[in-house]
């Protein structure tokens, strides 16, 4: 589930480019068009290609970058040549989301570094970001239901096929999560 205030944020930050940059405007709203193309139709057939997937990562992300600085470090690879693997479809994008959501500062250095490799039949991915000093605030609204409603997905999805690792700290949150995919 993508959060409505995406949808929200991203068609107001495409209102404010139209004037500054038509051309941008108009790559965005066929980016965010693909998005929930995406959403609409892929998603419902129960899997979807890795190919698929991290085009629709790659989408989010570029629409995510219209609302962030350039003073935010965003690293992101994903892998350039792999098998095309069958999967469910929004596997990873709650933790970029999270990401996005709980590690940017507007005030300070901010990081965010998302990583994907695909051998044969497994996945690594791995997310970490800075924690903006307002996380604590945002924490108490915010109870991690979406980390636990993955959690409880990969369980269902892959049991005893998937290693779910989260590390936090005062400056870091890093997600690591290795599937294998048979």
């Amino acid at each position: 589930q993508i959060s409505p205030h995406f949808f929200f944020n991203t068609l107001n930050n495409i209102y404010s480019l139209i004037s500054i940059s038509p051309e941008d405007s108009q790559k965005a709203v066929l980016k965010l068009s693909k998005l929930m193309r995406y959403l609409l139709y892929e998603t419902e057939h129960g899997n979807t290609s890795l190919n698929s997937e991290i085009k629709f990562m790659n989408n989010y992300i570029d629409l995510m970058k219209l609302r962030v600085s350039d003073k935010i470090k965003l690293s992101v690879s994903f892998p350039e040549k792999y098998d095309d693997l069958n999967i469910p479809p929004l596997l990873f994008i709650p933790f970029i989301e999270n990401a996005f959501k709980h590690g940017i500062s507007y005030r300070e250095a901010s990081f965010i570094d998302i990583n994907m490799q695909v051998e044969k039949d497994s996945i690594s991915f791995r997310c970490c970001n800075s924690v903006a000093k307002t996380r604590e605030e945002s924490e108490k609204k915010d109870s991690g239901i979406g980390l636990e409603n993955v959690s409880k997905r990969l369980n269902l999805l892959f049991p005893e096929k998937h290693e779910l690792t989260i590390n936090k700290s005062d400056t870091t949150f890093e997600v690591i999560l290795n599937i294998i995919i048979t």
